[in-house]
């Protein structure tokens, strides 16, 4: 298997590194070979989510899921050409639906001087996306025995992250990056960076033994507390 291609987290899950470790996406596979992919990275990134297939030995035809953890380019950026290579729509937080499919960014952070900035410029920001129907909070679909639904608004009003139940393997999405260490996503990208803020105690509030960022590594020892430690010292858990 191809380690520049797929980094394996848990058994039927992998990461895919699209621009480095800097820009994930990732895959699951159900034991009847059907595969899940799960944000497909910038605009570029399509041929590598579609080469990160054949890493694990399946196709396109084995495709019967497309997932975004929310409308933003660098994890929408290559879906419509997955959506082309598979023949399928994707899924994405209700709340972001409207986005995806005119691929045009949420709106930033209009109390952040920059986000009003990027706000007047943006324009139509990744091609639009075909959207199947809209997911809601709690959830939990049919993928690989059990991948739930867990609203996390405030990257994006629909921005959510996943847990995989059977392997205990959390994908936060943008909610939290691990960057050189655990941290908050940029502010100014964000909806409203204090709503990000204020619902990222949802990530300690599950169970899972390790936590997947779509911007880092993986946090495969103790990720929950070192998590939790994060939030207790920015102030977003009592106790």
């Amino acid at each position: 298997m191809a380690r520049d291609l797929v980094v394996p987290l848990a058994p039927g899950v992998w990461r895919i590194p699209l621009l480095g470790d800097f820009v994930n996406g990732f895959v699951l596979r159900d034991d009847d070979g059907q595969v899940t992919l799960l944000d497909m990275g910038v605009a570029r990134s399509g041929p590598k989510v579609m080469a990160a297939l054949g890493a694990i030995g399946a196709g396109p035809s084995d495709v019967t899921r497309l997932l975004l953890t929310h409308a933003h380019p660098d994890h929408a950026g290559g879906a419509a050409h997955v959506a082309r290579e598979t023949g399928r729509s994707f899924e994405i937080h209700e709340d972001d639906v409207e986005h995806a499919r005119t691929g045009t960014s949420p709106p930033r952070d209009r109390t952040l001087r920059l986000g009003r900035l990027l706000d007047r410029l943006a324009k139509g920001s990744f091609e639009p996306v075909p959207v199947e129907r809209g997911l809601v909070d709690g959830e939990v679909l049919d993928v690989a025995g059990g991948l739930r639904v867990i609203h996390t608004p405030g990257h994006s009003p629909g921005h959510a992250s996943f847990l995989h139940e059977p392997t205990g393997t959390l994908v936060t999405g943008d909610a939290i990056f691990n960057v050189r260490g655990v941290r908050w996503p940029v502010a100014s990208f964000c909806t409203s960076y204090a709503m990000t803020k204020a619902t990222a105690h949802r990530l300690v509030e599950v169970d899972y033994a390790l936590a997947a960022f779509t911007h880092g590594p993986e946090l495969r020892d103790r990720p929950r507390q070192t998590i939790t430690d994060f939030l207790h010292r920015e102030g977003h858990l009592e106790g």
